[in-house]
């Protein structure tokens, strides 16, 4: 009975100041962002094509993972809608080349990029007047390449450039829970899925220096966030 008393007393003490959710309301949420690249390269079967047979034909290119601050603003047009700007800042990524042993051109580190992936989703979330307040969204993903160059370090094709070469435009899929709290916070968890891929070119040697295409590289990032947030 002391029990049950104590938990009806407990619920009552925190409903009342919950950050619930209403049509024109503010959020803003600081995460660490722990962004895990999902390849999908064909580096070696391009090179030996378009270069010179010098790679085995499951070389790849691979990115690794990085953890860094991100910031979103939120804008609520219901209760339940909610617009979503994640500004994150930018994330630098190494670069290298992964395949079987024994290849010409042999594995190795060819440098780093930094990238800049601004992103807009639109949301619903199921529960906005209770403390856990599931959602899910979707939008669309632009990430600007702001370092693009690397170079080849070992093997015949040492010292030519490589570069990214565009800019990707893509969707985004989204998950999390707001855990509401009083005054207005929040402790936030979410899950995003972005669609991001590009070209990238060698300056080759064998073609007069020719920027010429070794992959159409698909890095499509998983981005894990846990952060605090503020209703205003």
């Amino acid at each position: 009975m002391k029990k049950s008393l104590l938990v009806l007393a407990l619920a009552a003490a925190f409903a009342p100041m919950l950050a619930q959710a209403e049509a024109g309301d503010w959020v803003v949420r600081a995460r660490a962002a722990n962004i895990n690249p999902n390849e999908d390269s064909d580096l070696g079967k391009t090179v030996n094509r378009n270069v010179a047979p010098v790679m085995s034909n499951g070389a790849e290119l691979k990115v690794d993972s990085n953890t860094i601050l991100e910031f979103d603003i939120s804008y609520y047009f219901t209760k339940n809608i909610a617009a979503e700007l994640i500004l994150a800042t930018g994330s630098k990524h190494e670069v290298s080349v992964s395949g079987e042993p024994g290849a010409v051109v042999p594995n190795q580190l060819l440098g780093s990029v930094d990238v800049l992936p601004p992103t807009l989703t639109v949301q619903w979330h199921f529960n906005p007047d209770q403390m856990i307040d599931p959602y899910v969204g979707a939008g669309i993903n632009y990430s600007a390449f702001l370092d693009k160059k690397l170079d080849v370090r070992q093997g015949p094709l040492t010292g030519s450039d490589i570069k990214v070469e565009n800019d990707s435009w893509g969707y985004a899929l989204q998950a999390g829970v707001d855990i509401n709290l009083k005054d207005g916070w929040l402790i936030n968890a979410d899950v995003k899925y972005i669609s991001l891929d590009t070209d990238v070119k060698l300056r080759n040697p064998l073609a007069g220096n020719a920027w010429t295409k070794i992959d159409d590289l698909e890095i499509n990032p998983w981005v894990f966030g846990l952060g605090i947030g503020k209703k205003f």
